[in-house]
């Protein structure tokens, strides 16, 4: 048996809002849709591989989400860091850099945690 990564969710508030941050810091685009009454799944892809990121808008949530001690996140890795941390400089959305690392983490506007890594060389 052999099981491989298929998708990782965020729950959002305001759906429009959470995939226009994804295009604009990440250059993620909805790839699929499932709506209902109650809610909408949108899943979002990077156009290279197959993993997704799916956000849930559920209707009748008014709250922001308790999202604990943050103390998880998704990893992003981009090929140029320089023009990725100008970008979500710009954008001002990062919300923690640790220069020894390499790396920092951009927030989304639901207060989720995105760390931006350097690809690694083949």
């Amino acid at each position: 048996m052999s099981f491989q990564f298929a998708h990782f969710n965020f729950n959002v508030l305001d759906l429009d809002r959470s995939i226009a941050f994804y295009r604009d810091a990440l250059g993620l685009t909805p790839v699929r849709y499932k709506r209902t009454d109650d809610f909408t799944l949108a899943y979002l892809g990077d156009g290279k591989t197959g993993f997704e990121l799916e956000l849930t808008w559920l209707k009748d949530r008014t709250k922001p989400y308790d999202l604990g001690e943050d103390e998880f996140h998704l990893a992003m890795a981009v090929e140029d860091m320089d023009a990725a941390h100008a970008r979500h400089k710009e954008m001002g959305c990062i919300c923690f850099e640790n220069p020894a690392m390499g790396i920092y983490f951009i927030e989304d506007p639901d207060g989720y945690w995105i760390e931006i890594v350097p690809a690694r060389k083949q």
